[in-house]
């Protein structure tokens, strides 16, 4: 599968003047929307949040920090809210980072990947079954 790297919009529901715009990789192998550690303050304070595990595709298993509610937005697709996972990644500045974008957020949002067209494309329907 080739790379796809959507625009993306992250916003504090509870300090709406705090948001990040940026390229997430998406990534289906990955859940959630991870961002780096490095980009916290730039979200402001959260009303809450917590110490979560999180396993590697090697089988590492590194901490992170859940923080919700954001508004995610993917370019060209419905905003959900969800939460927000940062994780210390490696990079000297903002274009050294690689933010993921999971399954979970992808199937709220009602986009999907195509393989052929290295794209997302809209779903017609959530799913139901």
């Amino acid at each position: 599968m080739g790379r796809i790297v959507v625009d993306t919009r992250i916003t504090n529901l509870f300090d709406e003047d705090k948001s990040i715009r940026c390229g997430v990789l998406v990534d289906t192998g990955a859940g959630a929307l991870i961002l780096p550690t490095a980009w916290k303050e730039r979200l402001g304070e959260f009303k809450r949040s917590e110490t979560v595990s999180l396993q590697l595709a090697n089988q590492d298993v590194l901490e992170g920090e859940a923080c919700w509610p954001v508004e995610i937005e993917i370019e060209g697709f419905r905003p959900v809210s969800n939460e927000v996972i940062f994780v210390d990644m490696e990079g000297e500045d903002d274009n050294g980072y690689e933010p993921l974008l999971g399954y979970v957020i992808l199937e709220q949002a009602q986009a999907a990947v195509d393989l052929v067209g290295h794209r997302l494309v809209p779903v017609r329907y959530i799913d139901m079954k």
